[in-house]
């Protein structure tokens, strides 16, 4: 994340899951990293800091925040040479439900 130019600072929680019910993240949505902003949203998983960036500037109104469900492998910190399985980053909304915020079909696609 700090390589794509978010500031962040690392926390490694006893209890990981108590975090997750706190910010309301569901369970089939879940992953192995949560990540809150300062604005008190949540990305969870291996969402790419360009897809954080943009939802940053203008985040829907009833959005909780963005989910990578899984450990989709090429995603950010999930590179494995040149393999890269398509995945989805889900927009989370505060009422518990999510729709599709963008498809990332290609590796590239990932970085601005």
């Amino acid at each position: 994340m700090e390589q794509q130019g978010l500031k962040t600072v690392i926390d490694h929680p006893a209890d990981l899951d108590s975090i997750k019910q706190q910010y309301k993240i569901s369970q089939n949505v879940r992953s192995c990293h949560t990540t809150i902003s300062e604005e008190g949203y949540v990305f969870e998983g291996h969402v790419p800091a360009r897809y954080i960036k943009n939802f940053l500037r203008n985040p829907p109104a009833d959005a909780l925040g963005l989910a990578v469900p899984n450990m989709p492998l090429g995603s950010p910190g999930m590179e494995m040479g040149d393999k890269f399985m398509p995945y989805k980053v889900l927009l989370l909304k505060k009422n518990g439900t999510y729709s599709t915020f963008i498809e990332v079909n290609t590796a590239t696609q990932q970085y601005e």
